[in-house]
């Protein structure tokens, strides 16, 4: 059984969810991790069915709590919660469950003018679970969205290089470009969107490049910090919180990739090449791992 001193779960797809693991290292400082990029079959949004993306879900979920035994799954992956998270907590109730989805909800409420764009990738836009968020705040704003096909996977192949080539670089302020064009008029006035919801956890990594296009004064959201915050408090409920120590602040530094263990099914250079460029971890941190799929039990439950 999961006691306070398990580590926490965290999966996507790929890397985009690094950005997820760098808010909960912020809000949980004394916490283990272990993060699985599911990059040998990345991206799940732009191609995969909701079938797909739900057995590979069980599958991971079930690999992290038989090998690593986890007390809590962060599912860092819009795809994901959208097609999975729902299955998954009726076939796994003992594992408690977090999701992320686009920041619709804050947006509703923070922008100014009413209009707010959303990007993300194929499968989250066209989910009914981002429909019934659209639905339930529409009242608030008007929602502009977006698929951003082949984002995800450009970010995902930047990776492959300790640092991304100049092609590369070039692909992603492209496809930036043409998505926000795509959404239409951003700025401060009656009609335009003052509010960006980065509906994919990759693109985070990107926000400097959408900052560059729109400005400063639009807003982008991504829900990295708030699930952090849900993840503490569900472990406090559960007390499954780990204890603070004391030791002082270099020794804690020096620990910390002890503390954090990342995998992947696929290239282990990208994962160690994302690694040290967001997260600033050592390559030791990062090994390779098979997941194989869901147990029948599990799957057919």
């Amino acid at each position: 059984m999961p006691t306070p001193q398990s580590p926490i779960g965290i999966f996507d797809s790929g890397v985009g969810g690094l950005s997820v693991l760098q808010a909960l290292r912020h809000e949980l400082p004394h916490e283990q991790f272990v993060y699985l990029a599911d990059s040998g079959n990345a991206p799940y949004g732009d191609a995969r069915g909701d079938a797909f993306v739900q057995e590979r879900t069980l599958a991971i979920a079930q690999h992290l709590c038989q090998q690593h035994d986890i007390k809590i799954l962060v599912i860092a992956c819009n795809t994901a919660t959208a097609a999975a998270v729902e299955l998954l907590r009726q076939q796994m109730p003992e594992l408690p469950v977090i999701g992320v989805e686009p920041a619709i909800k804050p947006a509703s409420f923070s922008s100014q003018t009413h209009h707010v764009g959303v990007m993300a990738t194929r499968g989250t836009v066209s989910s009914q679970r981002v429909a019934r968020l659209v639905t339930e705040h529409s009242q608030r704003a008007q929602f502009h969205l977006q698929a951003c096909d082949g984002l995800a996977k450009a970010i995902e192949r930047s990776t492959e290089q300790p640092l991304p080539s100049d092609a590369e670089t070039t692909e992603i302020r492209a496809l930036c470009a043409n998505y926000t064009q795509a959404l239409g008029q951003f700025g401060q006035k009656t009609g335009q969107m003052d509010t960006l919801v980065l509906g994919c956890t990759h693109y985070v990594f990107v926000k400097d490049d959408l900052r560059a296009l729109l400005g400063p004064d639009i807003q982008l959201l991504d829900t990295g910090a708030p699930v952090a915050r849900q993840t503490r408090r569900m472990l406090e409920q559960r007390s499954l919180l780990a204890a603070e120590d004391h030791e002082s602040a270099a020794a804690q530094e020096l620990a910390q990739p002890a503390q954090i263990q990342l995998l992947t099914t696929g290239a282990l250079p990208a994962l160690q090449a994302a690694a040290q460029r967001w997260l600033d971890l050592p390559a030791q941190c990062c090994s390779h791992v098979n997941v194989p799929s869901a147990s029948a039990s599990v799957a057919t439950a």
